[in-house]
């Protein structure tokens, strides 16, 4: 697809959100495996699938529930994608970028990354909260190949902070604040599905990567593109592999983001309240 269609593609999602929603707050969170419950939480809500939206790329994975949930938190209005779609679905970088792109066409300036990852580092525990300080993207694709659109932002973007300074100390303010312990790190988007070999987790903590996942990086790169304030927030769900004896599996990532659920949420509440 051309870039030119990506951004008609766009403009008519953010059409069709702008009519059933009458509006869009400044701030918006992706939910990620398990923790889209954040998204219930909100008072006044109005929900449009996304099977509703047009060209809004559907995700088939258990834990992404797949609507736009918009209302409020803490008294603050917030949007709130509760399920995101990934490469290892059989879907293109454009496909990954299409919901951060809408957001920010809608006048979204802020935007929480949120994710289960697996912890790379071994100082980092089950059930962890990491404020991402940065990525490495190993997904071998970029949500910014191909023809650049000026009307999403500029050919050759800088990568210096993705990832806000001023959002990451608030985060640690709030986490101090409300007696949530929290970690930072480095986030390593992985391909998928498989999950990663003891000898990957190895080359992987060699390299940096504190986690791991297989999300998250095309949509920071695609807010980055398009100017916006990104705030990432991992869930630790397991230890990855070689850490810890036995096999990882998808049920373990969503008992861990159910666990962890209310520390979650407090977190999210303290932030958007002081957005």
């Amino acid at each position: 697809m051309s870039s030119a269609g990506m951004f008609e593609r766009v403009e008519a999602a953010a059409e069709c959100i702008r009519r059933r929603s009458g509006g869009m707050p400044e701030l918006a969170l992706i939910l990620g495996s398990g923790l889209a419950d954040f998204a219930a939480t909100l008072s006044g809500a109005v929900a449009i699938p996304y099977a509703e939206v047009p060209h809004w790329p559907a995700s088939t994975v258990v834990g992404h529930p797949g609507r736009l949930v918009i209302g409020e938190s803490v008294g603050k209005p917030v949007a709130a994608l509760a399920g995101r779609v990934h490469a290892y679905e059989g879907h293109s970088p454009g496909a990954m970028a299409f919901a951060t792109r809408v957001m920010g066409r809608l006048g979204v300036k802020r935007l929480v990354l949120t994710n289960a990852a697996g912890g790379v580092n071994t100082a980092f525990s089950q059930g962890a909260l990491m404020i991402i300080d940065d990525h490495i993207n190993l997904l071998g694709s970029n949500p910014l190949a191909g023809e650049n659109d000026d009307r999403f932002g500029p050919r050759f973007p800088d990568m210096t902070e993705v990832y806000s300074k001023r959002l990451r100390r608030i985060a640690d303010e709030v986490a101090a604040a409300r007696g949530v312990s929290v970690v930072h790190g480095v986030y390593a988007a992985r391909l998928g599905p498989s999950y990663e070999t003891p000898a990957e987790i190895r080359y992987l903590r060699t390299i940096g990567a504190d986690a791991v996942g297989m999300s998250t990086v095309p949509e920071a790169l695609a807010a980055q593109h398009m100017g916006l304030e990104v705030l990432g927030l991992s869930c630790i769900t397991n230890m990855a592999a070689g850490v810890l004896p036995g096999p990882l599996s998808h049920a373990d990532v969503l008992e861990t983001t159910g666990r962890v659920r209310g520390t979650f949420i407090t977190l999210l509440e303290g932030i958007i309240e002081r957005l």
